[in-house]
Order: C-alpha cells, then sequence, then structure tokens
C-alpha cells in the first residue's frame, strides 16, 4: 500500500474563481461517448441492466397521451406519500441537475444574506457550476482524504447562507451521518443535501428526507430517480423541502418542466413494489461493492479513499492514474477520471459497483496491464 497522506495538506477554505483548474462539467458520460468500440462501463453510475421491463411498459403507455400537457399532480401526490410529506413539500424537476439550476437562480446575487454560498467538495460539480453561472462567488470547504473524505461541521463558515453537501458523496462513496449533516442547518441558511444516490443504500439511511418539515432551514433534500431506475434519459428528480422554499423554486421553472414519460416513471417509481425493488438492488449492490473492494485490496498500488464506501461507486488512488486510465480504456474499460473534482488531483479513479462478473473482468485487466 501506498505510504504518502491520501491527499496533501491544504486549507478547508477555498474560494473558486475563473482560474480553477478543475472541469466542473465533465461527467463519467464523457468517458464512453464517441467510444468508436464498445467499452465495459465503470465510469457512470447508472444501475446496469435498467430500466426493468414493468418500467418500460410504464413509460411506453405514457406515450399514448403525448398530445396532452403534461399534469404532474399524480405524480407529485405519489412522492409526497412516498415519503410522508404534503404535496406542498415537492417539487418535481427535470433530473436533479436541474433542481441546482433553480437554487443557483432562486438565490440573490452573492448569496443570501451575508457570506458566500459553500459547497463542500469533493462532491458533484453540478451546483457549484450552477452557483457559478448564477453570477455567485462560491466559497470551497475541502475535506480531507486523510481521514476519508468524513465531513466535520465546524469546517463550515458559520455565516455561511447556503452550504451544499453530497450524501452518499459524489465520488468518495461516504455516507456522512444525518446528525452531522443536520447540524449544518439554521434559520436563514439553506441546506441543501444531494441524495441522488441514497436510494442505494439499504433502508436509505442517514437521509435527511424526514426531516426537512423539522429542522430549522430551510432543508433542501434532492433526490434523482435516473440512478437507481435507468432513467439518466429521460431526466426525473425532485426536491424535498417546505412549502415556501418549493414555491420560491418553482417560480423559476418553464411551464410544464417534466414531460409525460416522465412524470409516469417517477409515479412508478413510488410504488410499493418498485421500493422493494430498490431496496433489493441496494442490499446487492453492497455485496457487489464488498466483492469490488475486496479484489481491488489485491492490488497494493491501488488505495481506497475510505474503508467503508457505501455508495453504487468506489473512489481509488493510485500513482499513475492518468496513465492507467487511458490503459484501461486502450483494452476495453471505461473508468471515471478523478482530477475535475475539487479537493482531488490526477492520482484518483471513480469505478461503478457492477456485478462480480464485471468486477473479474476488471481484474483480469489490471492483471494484464501488470498493476501490482
Amino acid at each position: 500500500m501506498p505510504t504518502e497522506p491520501v491527499s496533501a495538506p491544504r486549507a478547508p477554505h477555498r474560494p473558486a474563481g475563473p482560474s480553477d483548474p478543475h472541469d466542473l462539467r465533465h461527467h463519467g458520460d464523457a468517458e464512453v461517448r464517441d467510444a468508436g468500440a464498445e467499452l465495459l462501463d465503470l465510469a457512470v453510475n447508472v444501475r446496469a441492466g435498467t430500466p426493468p421491463g414493468w418500467l418500460r411498459e410504464r413509460i411506453a403507455a405514457s406515450l399514448a397521451g403525448l398530445a396532452a400537457y403534461p399534469d404532474g399532480r399524480s405524480a407529485r401526490r405519489s412522492v409526497a406519500a412516498r415519503h410522508g410529506l404534503p404535496e406542498e413539500c415537492v417539487l418535481l424537476t427535470a433530473g436533479a441537475a436541474e433542481a441546482f439550476v433553480l437554487l443557483a437562480r432562486a438565490l440573490p446575487a452573492g448569496g443570501a444574506g451575508t457570506g458566500r454560498p459553500v459547497v463542500v467538495h469533493p462532491q458533484f460539480t453540478e451546483p457549484e457550476a450552477a452557483l457559478r453561472d448564477a453570477g455567485h462567488t462560491v466559497e470551497r470547504v475541502l475535506l480531507d482524504g486523510r481521514d476519508g473524505f468524513r465531513l466535520d461541521p465546524a469546517l463550515v463558515p458559520s455565516g455561511a447562507p447556503v452550504v451544499v453537501v453530497g450524501n452518499p458523496t459524489n465520488p468518495t462513496s461516504v455516507l456522512h451521518p444525518a446528525s452531522a449533516l443536520a447540524a449544518l442547518a439554521r434559520p436563514g441558511r439553506i441546506l441543501v443535501v444531494d441524495e441522488a444516490f441514497i436510494d442505494a443504500v439499504p433502508g436509505e439511511r442517514e437521509s435527511l428526507a424526514p426531516l426537512v418539515m423539522e429542522l430549522p432551514g430551510p432543508v433542501v433534500v434532492l433526490r434523482s430517480l435516473t440512478k437507481t431506475w435507468g432513467l439518466a434519459g429521460l431526466r426525473i428528480g425532485y426536491v424535498l423541502s417546505h412549502p415556501e422554499t418549493v414555491a420560491r423554486l418553482a417560480r423559476h421553472q418553464p411551464l410544464w418542466p417534466v414531460s409525460s414519460p416522465a412524470l409516469a416513471a417517477a409515479e412508478a417509481c413510488c410504488a410499493p413494489a418498485a421500493l422493494a425493488e430498490a431496496e433489493d438492488a441496494a442490499r446487492r449492490t453492497a455485496r457487489d461493492r464488498a466483492y469490488l473492494t475486496g479484489r481491488l485490496a489485491e492490488f497494493g498500488e491501488l488505495d481506497a479513499a475510505t474503508p467503508d464506501p457505501r455508495a453504487p461507486f468506489v473512489l481509488v488512488r493510485h500513482p499513475g492514474a492518468a496513465v492507467l486510465r487511458e490503459r484501461l480504456r486502450g483494452v476495453g474499460v471505461a473508468v471515471r477520471r478523478g482530477d475535475t473534482f475539487p479537493g482531488l488531483d490526477r492520482r484518483w479513479l471513480r469505478l461503478a459497483v457492477r456485478d462480480r462478473e464485471t468486477t473479474d473482468r476488471l481484474v483480469r485487466a489490471l492483471d494484464g496491464l501488470g498493476v501490482s
């Protein structure tokens, strides 16, 4: 195993500016787009083998009604019932990515109140990109790899009017305790928790969704249906928050922002049978992840970011990760580069969790490339 620190010492607070070297618009799909050959896809975090047949049928059935304008009331009721919240606490969006844009546009330029919006990194980069595009100056809180990228609420400036954090976090696969996240909630602050992968955690442990009406806030929880159900091309997600916040965000949406097929999918994925299927998939993912991390531990040059990953992907470090990524691509395996995430550098790679057969193919590729 490498003996050098997992990440170099650095200041936990750092303003983000135009000279920032990280490509905030780079995402995993870029690793497989225009490949010219079929690649083993370990770069994109959408669950393999999805959407399931029953969901495709529900979506296909909705096409008969395409002549009518979308009506989101039934889907909204289904999402609200799934979370035990009033309908007024739900905003349906064209994927969680749209919600980040709505939040950025709804905030007054420069942030609400004093201080700058804070994004806790490493994490999904779209929240910061949306804030910057809307004219906000963003402050970064960089978590330290030496302690497994764990969240310490004390690192977040007390005057931050907006705080954005992922849970479980992409790409570190860290699941932060709900108590640590709740410690960031306070009157007048908008706490945004990106839970795009929480349905891949058995029991959705550490979710703040049940607490959006109880914590001081407002608290905004973002959910995505694209990862577990294989709907990245359909674009469907939602916001859970106080009714006032939901109404504020909705004012920045265009008319009919979510298509009828996406609404049909949202309603279907909230049904009890679908939730049970998602829970089974989460438990299967946990077993497949344990197998993946066990096989990767056979390679002393690969260093796991955290000893306890909880998302459907894992983050690993390799001293020559940038070269290794290209060599893997050359033998038909696509993995996600890590250096586009603030707080990481060219030594990091993210690998999606797949079934054991796929993991064994990855291990054979690593062996063939002489990784030790």
